[in-house]
This record gives C-alpha cells, structure tokens and sequence, in this order.
C-alpha cells in the first residue's frame, strides 16, 4: 500500500521529483551559477529519527545544509515523543508554570515546534505555513504528512508511536520491547492536532514495512538514521545512547534492508549520527555554525513565548527551552560509522578502485588509467553491509576490501555485527566471496556490538594485520600467520577511552604505526622494527581531537591530520618512532576553518568539510614528496589555502597518490555517486600555484 493517496501531494511530489533533484549549487548559503561538469549537491536525503529534536540535535548541520542546498528533504519520526505530557521547563533560568499532564497536547507542541524550526531552515521564517494530511501507511495504520507550502520539496512524515518515556528503564509499550518480543504490539500516541482520526497499532513486522513505504515512496539516494549499536557507559553499564534512538535505528535497517529489494528505487547509501555520546567528547563546530544550530533549536523550545502558531497546545517544546544546546549536543556532530578516508587504492597497472557501501550492499568503481573513464558501480554479493570500507593493495597487485556486516537475525539475540572481506582473485579480477573474521564481542544482549570498522595494514612479507576498536573502546588486531594464509585469534593491544576508528600508516622502514583518539589526547601503537610486537598505547602528548583521524607515510615517520575542536581548523604533526617510544614534532595548523569529520589524505592533496556551507573543500600542500619540505606543512609558502566546492557528501574523502604523481582524492555525494578530482604531480607544476581541485563525477550519465 502506498504511503501517500492524496491526489494534490501526490501531484506535489511528483512536479518535486521531475523538476528538481536537488540541482543547485552552493556557496556560503546562497544559489549559484555552477561551472560547467562541476559537481554539485542532488539527491533526495531522507531522515529517519526516533523523536523530535532529534535532527535538530544529532543531524545537524547536515540537515540544515542539505536543505539550503536545494535538495529534497524529508524527515520522518518513529514516536510522538509525549514524555510525561508536561510541556514545561524547569532549570536554573527557566521556570514554567506546572501543567497538568496531557501526552496528546505536548506531543502536539513538539510537532508545532519542528515545523517552525523548518520552516525557519527553509524559509526564514518560523510562520511559513504547512499542509497537512492524514495518510494510510503500508504497515495498516495512518501517518500524518506535512509538506512546506513555500518549499514543497520539504516533507515532515509522523509515524505517532508511542514512545518509551524513560532514557533506559525497562518498558515493554516501547520500540527496545516490540523489537525484543516483550510486546506484540505498539500502539499509536496521537498529537491533539493531528489530522489522523483513527488510532491503531503495530507488530514488529507492521513496523517495518511503514518504514519500508516510506523509503519507497520517498526514493532517497541518502538515508540519515541514529546509531543502532552505541555501545555503554563504562563507568555504569548502560546503553550509551536512549534506547529509542538505539531501537528504532535497528527498525530502520530492517527497512532499508527491505526497500533495498525493491526495483522501483535509485542507489542509497546510509549515514548514523552518534547521539548522547557527544556529550563527553570535544565539540566539533566552529562557533558560527553551533550558533545558528542553536538558533533553530530556540525556535523548536518556543523560547520567546510567542503565540505564533496559533495552537492551545503551545509553539514548541519547554522541555527543551531550559537547555536548548543540549548536553553539549548543539556544539557536535558526529557519524558513528563510515570515518574511514582508507577505501581507494591503486591495484596493478595503474587502475584506481573505489569503495562504498550502497544498498546495503558493497559497491566498487574502477578507472584503468590516467586517461582512462571511470566504470561502475558494481555491487557485490551480500546484503547487511554497514556504512564505511577499507581496501589495501597486496604485494601483487590484488586488492582486498573490508568492512563490517549487521545480521538482524530471526530474533533479537540474533543482531550481530562481524568483520569481513573480500579479495580479487587475481590482479584487477573479479572479487571472491566474503570471508568472515567474526567479532571481537560475545553478545549483544546489552546492544554492545559497538566495534568500530576495520583498520588494515599490509607488511613487507604480504601479511595483513586488521585492527579494531571494540565495544569496550580497547584496541584488538587478528593477523594472518603467512601471506594469503588465515587469520590468527584477536589479540588485546589495550588502550581505554578509544573513539572512533583507529589510522594505521606503515613507515619507510616497514613500520605499523597505529593511532586513535581518545576524549582527551590520541594514543600510538608502532613497531620498534619491521615486524616486531607493537609497543602500546604510548601517550604521544598530543592535544584533544575532534576524533577522525587520517595517518599517511612521510619521509622517516608517518603524519596525522586532525581537527581542532572548537572550530575544525585542520592540524596536523609528524610521528617517527624514536628510540625508545615516538618522537613527535610541533602540531601545526593547515587551516579549513568551519569543518567538521575526517580529513582525506593523497600526498600533497588535503580533502574535508569546509566553509559555512559543509561541502567538500580542497587543499594543495606544496613541497615534494608529499607534505615534507620546507614550510611547516611541507610548503615554502606556510598554510594551504582551502577551495570550496559545491557538493555535498555523505562519510568522509578518501585519496591515493598514484604511481604517475598524481594525486586523486574521491566522495560519495548525497546523489549516491562517486565524485573525483586529480591533481598533476607536485614535480610538473614546478612553483606555479597549484589550480583550484574541480570535482567532477566519476562516471558520466
């Protein structure tokens, strides 16, 4: 059953899909004239939370971006997120009157809310009115659906469940007690001003198929969703996250997992936001953009008190109103999975491969020369795949790629995640069946199958190491005993309070160097010699990070980008291993200001989100053999200067320095496809500027 009948919003979405795509360059917030080829934002980005204020707070500024940026948004919400019913702030500075309890009401003020906070994104203004529709859905039930008047390609989808009312108490009326079978059915909280009249319920399997007709009748190229596994809380044991957030992301990816199979759909890939987990680490905006995230937040927790919406149940969320940056929350953003820049690598005779997961699926593009067009994508056999991939060349010339799977399973001690890879079965040839190396984790009874992507490093011998973060943020590797022989049993390398995906480089000297950031500094591992243990975790005294770590060979050491937190200016610092430990010099910085997420690294080539509008920004360091030279960051002329695009992404660039010189450096837009830019070798530019990096799309339509 088609989510939506209504002949005037179908008509709607149907002018929106023909006319639009999303089309329209950016720059600083404005519309531009696109050169020529360049790319630049499309797609349709549809996002999928468990309550409102969660895009505000864990998806932003994607969201906002991606709206300015002219392309089709939808955000749907699984619960009405009632609470207790008492739409009233209590806080140092905010004291509301006590209201009497009245779930239906207050979920209404939170929908009034969102839509202002919208409307403002798109508009500029909070008033911008709605149309509002009562739906049937494909799970049996009803939705309400909001569309923008001024911005029709702007939609608000309310599923209306109920929500758990507890951050991580035990509730069987919940998404965490549907998923697990602790209830056969969930029934709907409708807003006291929803157009849907009827009330119903649904079973696990009616849930997933509401998702499902959602995403089919929306089509996204990108699917937004909160983080399925967040792992806990070491210091308590508990869900690092609330548990509809958790629960609900797991609904989602049955559903992808479903409308993956569907005919009648572009590619997607997927991006997971982190949730509470933000509130311990550094902040990743830059003023400025927490600023006007902020903003959009007052607006959702009715600060002013204004009667704007015309609605007796109030113009937004109070609750809210007494901490609109959250815990911390408004000055981050971060994705839980899909950090990796290490998933392009040159195979043999010059061909480039390109990796990302798409529907659920792992996805490869290939370019057989400098000269040559770029081919793909092809999927791979195998669903379950996770956002984010690895690849490494092998001493002849093959290529294996990594990542990690999610089995959902019959039931709910089924939900597992583990390790695997696929390898060519001969230089540039067709890729074998995945192979599995399991998971460092046991169980997931607690929602713990928290491991980060793989991290893969390929020795002189052609051995392959694979390193992980777990769930307890500890640092493991399984190595294979022999080239193209098996993998050993996971080993414990250590570490505590580990973040995101560990940065491996191997030295000129053969050395595995092994970094992750912490919240407070980053940790090293590195080997004394060419395949001796590795010594570790070695404090490397560096400052705190942003997390995202990018590593990459230079002269005798290794060198390491990161963010400054507080305003995403790129820094970097060179590692060497000393005698004994690591010696590293001053951290410098390479500008990028207003970024945020990881940094692409291909020798010379810098790549991140950049500038006030979020795409992809470029950076040439000069100096030959990559960033080593004269200046402080390999250049006789200091800091790169940074050149915005206009595309925005989803995960993080990834680059490679060719064996021609040239260094290339790919992303996945918001469209689903592969975009590219190349720049010369550093020897054949001589001093002359290096030319502003034009990203282009890999493969021509």
């Amino acid at each position: 059953m088609s989510l939506l009948r209504s002949v005037r919003l179908a008509a709607l979405l149907a002018a929106l899909s023909a006319g639009t795509g999303g089309v329209i360059a950016v720059a600083s917030g404005h519309r531009t004239v696109q050169p020529p080829g360049e790319s630049m934002t499309e797609g349709s980005v549809l996002h999928v939370v468990a309550h409102p204020d969660d895009d505000l707070f864990f998806m932003n500024p994607d969201l906002s971006r991606s709206i300015r940026a002219g392309s089709k948004v939808t955000t749907a919400y699984l619960t009405s997120g009632e609470s207790d019913g008492r739409n009233e702030a209590h806080g140092r500075h905010v004291k509301d009157p006590v209201r009497p309890a009245d779930r239906a009401s207050y979920a209404e003020a939170r929908q009034n809310g969102i839509r202002g906070a919208y409307a403002q994104m798109a508009t500029g203004d909070r008033t911008s009115p709605w149309e509002r529709k009562s739906v049937p859905t494909a799970g049996g039930g009803f939705a309400e659906v909001d569309v923008l008047v001024a911005e029709p390609r702007i939609s608000l989808v309310w599923l209306q469940l109920r929500e758990a009312r507890s951050i991580d108490g035990e509730n069987p009326d919940s998404l965490r007690g549907l998923w697990n079978g602790k209830t056969a059915a969930l029934g709907a909280q409708l807003t006291s001003g929803t157009p849907v009249e009827q009330s119903f319920s649904y079973t696990k399997e009616q849930v997933v198929r509401t998702v499902a007709g959602v995403l089919e009748q929306y089509k996204p190229t990108t699917i937004r969703l909160q983080d399925p596994t967040p792992g806990l809380w070491e210091e308590s044991g508990r869900p690092v996250d609330h548990q509809d957030h958790m629960y609900g992301a797991r609904f989602i990816q049955a559903a992808t997992e479903r409308y993956a199979k569907s005919a009648d759909r572009p590619h997607f890939s997927v991006q997971n936001y982190s949730g509470y987990l933000n509130t311990s680490l550094p902040s990743t905006l830059d003023p400025h953009t927490a600023e006007e995230k902020v903003r959009y937040l007052k607006t959702y927790a009715w600060l002013d008190h204004q009667e704007w919406c015309g609605s007796p149940a109030g113009c937004g969320d109070r609750k809210t109103a007494a901490r609109p940056a959250g815990y911390g929350w408004s000055q981050s953003i971060r994705y839980s999975r899909g950090d990796s820049t290490s998933w392009m690598a040159e195979g043999a005779a010059g061909r480039l491969w390109a990796f990302a997961v798409l529907d659920g699926r792992m996805a490869y593009w290939s370019r057989g020369g400098p000269r040559a067009d770029w081919q793909g994508p092809e999927l791979l056999p195998g669903t379950g795949m996770d956002p984010g991939a690895t690849a490494v060349r092998l001493l002849d010339g093959r290529i294996a790629v990594f990542g990690t799977r999610t089995t959902l399973g019959a039931g709910p001690q089924d939900y597992s995640r583990s390790i695997v890879y696929a390898l060519q079965s001969s230089p540039n040839g067709a890729f074998g069946p995945w192979r599995t190396l399991g998971t460092p984790e046991t169980s997931d009874a607690a929602g713990t199958s928290a491991i980060s992507g793989p991290s893969v490093a390929v020795d002189r011998t052609g051995r392959m190491t694979v390193y992980v973060r777990d769930a307890k943020r500890t640092l493991l590797a399984r190595a294979q005993s022999a080239p193209n022989g098996p993998f050993g049993a996971w080993q414990a390398l250590g570490g505590a309070d580990l973040q995101g995906e560990p940065a491996i480089a191997i030295d000129a000297e053969g050395r595995h160097h092994v970094y992750a950031a912490t919240s407070r500094t980053v940790l090293a591992w590195i080997q004394r010699t060419p395949g001796s243990p590795l010594e570790g975790p070695l404090p490397t005294s560096l400052p705190a990070t942003t997390v995202p770590l990018s590593v990459s060979p230079e002269g005798e050491g290794v060198r390491l980008f990161f963010r400054r937190p507080g305003s995403g200016v790129v820094r970097t610092a060179l590692a060497t291993a000393g005698r004994p430990g690591l010696r590293l010099s001053p951290v410098t910085e390479a500008g990028g200001g207003a970024g945020y997420g990881a940094v692409g690294v291909a020798g010379p080539l810098l790549a991140g989100r950049g500038g006030n509008a979020g795409t992809i920004s470029t950076a040439g360091m000069g100096g030959t053999g990559g960033t080593g030279g004269t200046g402080p960051l390999g250049g006789s002329g200091g800091s790169p200067v940074w050149s915005e695009s206009r595309l925005l992404y989803a995960g993080a660039p990834a680059g490679v320095v060719e064996a021609s010189g040239a260094a290339s450096m790919a992303v996945l837009g918001l469209d689903a496809d592969l975009h590219v830019t190349t720049t010369p070798p550093v020897a054949s530019q001589s001093d002359a500027p290096r030319p502003r990096s034009r990203w282009l799309r890999a493969v021509r339509r």
